[in-house]
């Protein structure tokens, strides 16, 4: 059974870094496309990023453009988001979940939530 462990969230001032990790257990996401969602206080989860289950295709919001990078490294099980000039807007609850190939906002194969992870950006 897939479990999906997001860690490397926390407390940065807006313009400051995280870096975020998704590591997977029981099963492999070698073939399998991988996004990142977010939950805000008060409103919907979203897509943030995704990529292909081959790595050579990706996707962002637009609001996270130039800014988030989303990488895997299948030796380690693990997708990894890269989090650059961080804004207040950014802060919330962290989530990875496979997703329809190509399609960042669609789950697919698993029906299951991980905790997420808590990024909070503020001064």
């Amino acid at each position: 059974q897939l479990q999906l462990v997001e860690s490397g969230g926390g407390l940065v001032q807006p313009g400051g870094s995280l870096r975020l990790s998704c590591v997977a257990s029981g099963s492999s996401l070698n073939y399998r496309a991988v996004g990142w969602f977010r939950q805000a206080p008060g409103k919907q989860r979203e897509a943030v990023s995704c990529m292909s289950s081959g790595g050579g295709h990706t996707n962002y919001a637009d609001s996270v453009k130039d800014r988030f990078i989303i990488s895997r490294d299948n030796a380690k099980n693990t997708v990894t988001l890269q989090m650059d000039s961080l804004r207040a807007e950014d802060t919330a609850v962290y989530y990875c979940a496979p997703v329809f190939e190509g399609d960042c906002e669609r789950r697919f194969g698993w029906d299951s939530w991980g905790q997420g992870n808590q990024v909070t950006v503020s001064s």
